[in-house]
């Protein structure tokens, strides 16, 4: 048995497409099990008591980076017989800010966490998903211009089923288990680049205004907490006309190329649509 955190995650939804395809078995877990379709098992990676049902059984799991309890989920993990984590982390932990930017440090106190785990780790840290793109989705579909404050800020939108199909990979095969992997597209984009691009399938130029750190975080402060806010904006600032350098880890692990951003549009297209 297969158990997926974060089921209502896309990554996991893809992830269980996959597994369940390939006819293995797997349970869902998930903080509201009620809101999917079937509903899952209760797995709250915040509340401990919900681990050992959740684990039951369980050979192998997907884990979300969610360091609040990790040291009793690897405890609960290890009682149910498990022999191999797959984290789903971020590429941000590499930066040599980690330890300070709120956005790293939460999924590298999950790294910690399982660093002396006693089953196989495997952790898998992509880069920028490509449905961070939906961010720019209002904008773009009410005709006004996305704001930005690095336009040129560079980014390895990688499609979440390539993320999917790598942790498919690691959790059905042997090989390329035990150690960390670095996830990226197969391009490095600006963000003026990707908006460029996402104008050209829609058929609709995407206008960019160029503002202040200060006026985005202001923009953003009713639905995003002000340090993560501050976390993005030194994380782009670093990007700022630098482009990220590319892994090949999708194709090494899968056997097939990672998908292009322009792939993700398409298949996303209806979300950029102009409202009527």
């Amino acid at each position: 048995m297969i158990l997926i955190t974060g089921g209502r995650g896309t990554v996991a939804t893809e992830l269980r497409s996959l597994l369940i395809d390939d006819g293995h078995a797997v349970r869902i877990g998930s903080a509201r099990p009620d809101e999917l379709d079937p509903p899952a098992a209760v797995c709250d990676l915040k509340d401990p008591s919900t681990f050992a049902a959740a684990l039951d059984d369980v050979s192998s799991v997907f884990l979300y980076a969610n360091a609040t309890h990790i040291s009793e989920f690897v405890t609960a993990a290890t009682e149910a017989g498990v022999d191999h984590i797959v984290l789903l982390s971020s590429s941000a932990t590499l930066d040599p800010d980690a330890t300070t930017n709120p956005v790293a440090k939460a999924h590298l106190d999950a790294e910690l966490g399982l660093a002396d785990a006693p089953m196989t780790v495997t952790v898998l840290r992509p880069g920028a998903f490509a449905g961070n793109a939906r961010g720019w989705a209002w904008s773009i579909r009410a005709g006004r211009p996305v704001n930005l404050p690095y336009p040129n800020a560079y980014a390895d939108p990688i499609h979440e089923r390539d993320i999917a199909a790598v942790a498919h990979a690691l959790l059905t095969r042997p090989d390329h288990r035990g150690r960390g992997h670095t996830l990226t597209g197969p391009q490095t984009l600006t963000f003026t680049e990707q908006l460029e691009l996402i104008g050209t399938i829609i058929d609709r130029p995407v206008e960019i205004a160029h503002v202040t750190p200060e006026a985005w975080r202001a923009e953003v402060a009713d639905f995003m907490p002000a340090h993560f806010a501050t976390g993005l904006l030194d994380y782009w600032a670093r990007c700022d006309g630098v482009p990220t350098p590319l892994s090949d880890a999708v194709e090494v692990i899968t056997g097939h190329p990672a998908r292009p951003f322009a792939q993700w549009v398409q298949e996303h297209r209806d979300a950029f649509a102009a409202t009527q």
